[in-house]
């Protein structure tokens, strides 16, 4: 009896039956523009292997006008097709079943041919799109049509027709961005006339025994966006055109919503999917921070829908359906939702990875080979870079031994998991310590390791993370002024602060300091703080009332010494969510400062170098968190011995909290041992 009846079930869609309820939802890696298909190919077979029952790959533009980007990959020539024909041989081969997603991007094309319903521009692009006439509209539908047909002969299973998050065709159904009075605008059912026909045409092109999704939008939030009627109308004239499955989305690209990042409560739309079970008979599928068997398993059992979308967490673990169906869902890496390496390096041009999984994206590249030769190897610092390159090591046949002075693994992501919205580093560090147990590393912990507790290892790494700077600060010596680690391990802080220094962790412990109950906890909460609606009681799903926020629990005023935008140098895709969060909290946010002194009665600072207009921030408790530094001491009393030592994460480069490297460089020190 399997532990997740409903997650591993077959799904009948006629033509095929899928083996399990599992979709590896769409994702833009930038692999294929890469041009080495094998490397794609490598990918996606690796999920296959893993047992996802079906994967979309990223968006394929129809035409160059439709691409995400200038030179975006898409299916224009027969020497394409062969190049995809290489990707769905293996994921065949392996046993597997891959879709291929056609996204036209419409006014978010981020080039100067992007073209929409409308001359509208875009918020997130600095290009205004081209308003198309009704040729021009045609050759956008034909266009789509040929990259479905393309699609078949390349192999692929099926496609994802992308009409959501804001793209071309999401854009044709709502007056936000579809302003014409022709037979493509005005009343809904012209508006909704375009989609419908696009999934008409392309199932004619492709015959009846070929998968063809369809990702319609339920719940837009942006100002005009559709009503819950006008969402139950087109998905079943969608169904009525020919579509197999529904896909959800949720949100365009331009809401100013969080959908997808680590604050947003797990399955936080799935009730949204639930509305429209029932309201066709093709199967709905359902996504956004659905991370765990057990949390799909769960949204499948309370008919929320008929198969779940997952993308990041194949990013994060290639294995996720063979160890939840072999009895080894703790041994799943999680996805935190973090998009670091995910969704910011797409936004930035850079190719796709994840955090907890660095050969996500690079699995010919970055490969973990057995050891010819299995060494004692010694790994001081249990933290983010230290865990990697001992799991790694152990994988590769070393004989590992793990040392860390506090009594748990995980190092400062133990700080982290204690801020409102990281929630998801709990099982982080549930994950490591379980695969520190099951890969058969010594582990010992409470130990302050000396030089000579390191001389029996044939290599030793060192991880010991970071210290806090020292900001040299008159006054940061009296009572009342906190370092990070003592107010995020639960030091008193009174009702006014000044947090010092305005980076990753300054914004961390600011929300920490502000929240009470923490939202993501609690998804009733977190849709009032954000302004979520029913979209059947509020059009595109924004509340009327607009964001509704719990009072802070504290006067917090955050303050950097660089004269920019708070925040500027946080993630790509987060850092707006970080800066909004604790705008809504009333939190002040002041650059460009002096730190002239501390006193009793709070933080003096000033501006400029004359030290012009001096202020007084008020204060009960003043924060530090101005910068680390390595903490380095082993490290280089061992180099100083003559001995050869790696040097990795916060011990080599004290840039923030950055797991993200940590554990990428640990992984690869590991491998080339």
């Amino acid at each position: 009896m399997t532990e997740f009846p409903h997650l591993l079930a077959p799904l009948d869609l006629g033509h095929v039956t899928l083996p399990n309820r599992v979709l590896m939802g769409s994702m833009h890696t930038g692999l294929e523009e890469t041009g080495d298909w094998n490397r794609v190919a490598t990918f996606y077979a690796e999920r296959a292997a893993g047992e996802v029952a079906l994967m979309v790959t990223g968006g394929m533009a129809p035409n160059r006008e439709g691409g995400v980007f200038a030179g975006a990959a898409g299916l224009f020539t027969d020497r394409d097709i062969a190049n995809h024909r290489i990707v769905t041989g293996r994921v065949h081969d392996a046993g597997g079943r891959i879709a291929m997603q056609i996204l036209h991007a419409g006014r978010y094309a981020y080039s100067p041919e992007c073209v929409a319903p409308s001359a509208l521009k875009s918020p997130i692009s600095p290009f205004a799109p081209r308003a198309l006439d009704a040729q021009g509209i045609e050759k956008q539908i034909a266009d789509i049509v040929t990259a479905a047909a393309r699609a078949r002969e390349a192999g692929y299973d099926g496609v994802e027709v992308m009409g959501s998050e804001g793209y071309f065709l999401n854009q044709f159904l709502v007056t936000h961005t579809n302003r014409r009075e022709d037979d493509w605008g005005g009343s809904y059912a012209n508006r909704m006339r375009l989609p419908v026909e696009v999934v008409r045409r392309v199932r004619a092109a492709v015959g009846p025994d070929f998968i063809i999704i369809y990702r319609i939008s339920l719940i837009d939030l942006i100002p005009d966006g559709s009503s819950w009627p006008e969402v139950v109308e087109l998905a079943r004239a969608i169904e009525g055109a020919g579509a197999s499955i529904l896909n959800t989305g949720i949100g365009w690209h331009e809401a100013r919503v969080p959908t997808i990042a680590t604050s947003v409560p797990r399955r936080a739309f799935a009730w949204v999917t639930k509305k429209l079970m029932g309201e066709v008979t093709i199967p709905i599928i359902t996504s956004n921070r659905i991370n765990t068997p057990e949390v799909a398993e769960a949204v499948l059992a309370e008919g929320c829908a008929d198969m779940v979308s997952m993308a990041r967490p194949f990013l994060a673990d290639a294995q996720f359906v063979a160890k939840a169906r072999t009895g080894r869902a703790a041994q799943i890496a999680p996805c935190i939702a973090c998009n670091q390496a995910c969704l910011d390096h797409t936004f930035s041009g850079k190719l796709t990875s994840c955090l907890v999984n660095p050969r996500a994206c690079h699995e010919t590249e970055l490969v973990i080979a057995p050891a010819a030769t299995p060494l004692s190897v010694g790994v001081v610092g249990a933290g983010p870079a230290g865990l990697a390159a001992a799991l790694t090591a152990a994988a590769r046949g070393h004989r590992v031994t793990l040392y860390d002075k506090a009594a748990e693994v995980g190092g400062q992501l133990n700080l982290a998991k204690q801020v409102p919205g990281k929630e998801e580093f709990h099982g982080l560090t549930a994950y490591f310590a379980t695969m520190v147990a099951a890969a058969g590393i010594t582990l010992r912990l409470g130990v302050a390791v000396g030089e000579d507790d390191l001389a029996s290892h044939d290599t030793v790494i060192i991880a010991t993370g970071v210290l806090p700077r020292d900001p040299a600060i008159p006054g940061q010596d009296l009572p009342h002024v906190r370092s990070y680690i003592d107010v995020l391990r639960g030091a008193p802080v009174g009702p006014r602060v000044a947090v010092i220094g305005a980076g990753g962790i300054g914004f961390d412990v600011a929300e920490y300091l502000v929240t009470g109950e923490s939202p993501t906890e609690s998804l009733h909460d977190w849709l009032a703080e954000w302004g979520v609606a029913d979209p059947d009681e509020a059009r595109g799903g924004l509340a009327p009332a607009g964001p509704q926020p719990a009072a802070p629990l504290r006067q917090v005023t955050l303050l950097q010494r660089k004269a920019e935008k708070l925040g500027r140098r946080l993630g790509k895709t987060t850092g707006w969510i970080h800066r909004a969060a604790l705008q809504m909290k009333g939190v002040e946010m002041i650059g460009g400062v002096n730190y002239d002194r501390i006193d009793a009665d709070g933080l003096h600072v000033s501006f400029g170098e004359g030290h012009e207009n001096p202020r007084l921030i008020a204060a009960d408790t003043i924060v530090l968190c101005a910068g680390q530094v390595p903490a380095r001491r082993l490290a280089d009393a061992l180099i100083a011995r003559g001995r050869a030592v790696y040097v990795i994460g916060g011990a080599d480069v004290a840039a923030e909290l950055d797991a993200k490297r940590a554990i990428d460089q640990g992984t690869r020190v590991a491998a080339a041992l």
